[in-house]
């Protein structure tokens, strides 16, 4: 492939520099994290339920993007630590409902706060308004992936039923 002269709009360049802008944030984000003792999935379990409140299980999962196994996990972790609880849903016997003890709201609430200042250091060559633009461009671009993945998807299962 030729190189174009001036700026590359291509989807692959667009996808590389994505790749390695991620990787040079995310390593402001894991160092934070390990400083503070902590693996990634029992950050994100505590920030989540930080932020969001009392999750089932299968939603925290979700949010944090773990599979049921390692949710699991993490979560027995953290009871053992004594800084989440498991409860009963009262509205689905079969549901359990995670939440930070005190001990894990303080924790993760002195935690976040200094993970939030190294990815505002992280993200500082930024203005906010460039943030808030980029924010609102990444959002789109994510949004527009998705459908098109998911409309090739169902373009592959037509083709494969013969439809």
């Amino acid at each position: 492939m030729a190189k174009r002269s001036g700026a590359d709009s291509s989807g692959i360049h667009l996808w590389l520099v994505l790749w390695k802008a991620e990787r040079a944030l995310e390593k402001h984000a894991i160092h934070s994290i390990e400083a503070a003792g902590m693996c990634r999935s029992d950050f994100g379990v505590l920030e989540a339920l930080l932020h969001k409140g009392p999750l089932p299980v299968n939603a925290l999962g979700a949010k944090v993007l773990l599979t049921s196994g390692s949710i699991t996990t993490a979560i027995d972790r953290l009871e053992r630590r004594g800084l989440v609880e498991r409860g009963g849903d009262a509205t689905d016997r079969r549901a359990r409902i995670v939440h930070l003890t005190a001990a894990g709201r303080k924790l993760i609430h002195n935690l976040f706060a200094k993970h939030e200042q190294a990815m505002e250091k992280a993200a500082s060559a930024l203005a906010p308004q460039e943030r808030v633009t980029l924010t609102g461009l990444l959002r789109k671009l994510g949004r527009g992936a998705e459908e098109m993945f998911e409309q090739g998807r169902t373009e592959e299962r037509r083709r494969r039923s013969g439809d």
